[in-house]
């Protein structure tokens, strides 16, 4: 591998822009701080995902968006496989019905996202990881 390759891999993908609107704002920022002791990590992510964010009203067209208890298709780019999750909140995740947290990696990816879009981040183990949502359905 030529050094310039070696340079692009470790380049980060630029954030895509997110939306997410105000009741799930102040519930998952809620969340993340309260969770910041358990998962700081992830709740560090969340946060700052929350952060960068674009916030909409209740009440405006979000369809196509990742939001909380969306139905999601999204493909690993590494491996090429297809997942379809429901995001949910903690308390509701159950990984036998597809149910994943919003206070996972990869639920914390894919709040805002959508249909289209791509997301670069860090496992828990230290690898990069990048999602690319399929379909949206609520």
């Amino acid at each position: 591998m030529t050094n310039t390759n070696r340079h692009r891999r470790q380049e980060a993908m630029p954030l895509p822009p997110i939306k997410v609107i105000e009741e799930e704002m102040r519930r998952l920022n809620a969340l993340a701080n309260l969770s910041v002791e358990l998962f700081p990590r992830v709740s560090h992510f969340l946060a700052r995902e929350m952060e960068r964010a674009t916030v909409v009203t209740d009440d405006m067209d979000m369809h196509g968006v990742v939001r909380m208890s969306s139905r999601v298709s999204y493909r690993d780019d590494r491996t090429g496989e297809t997942r379809e999750v429901m995001l949910v909140y903690p308390h509701e995740a159950d990984i036998k019905l597809d149910r994943i947290s919003v206070l996972t990696p990869v639920g914390a990816a894919l709040i805002g996202l959508t249909v289209g879009q791509s997301i670069e981040f860090q496992t828990p183990g230290h690898q990069i990881r990048t999602l690319t949502v399929l379909d949206v359905s609520r």
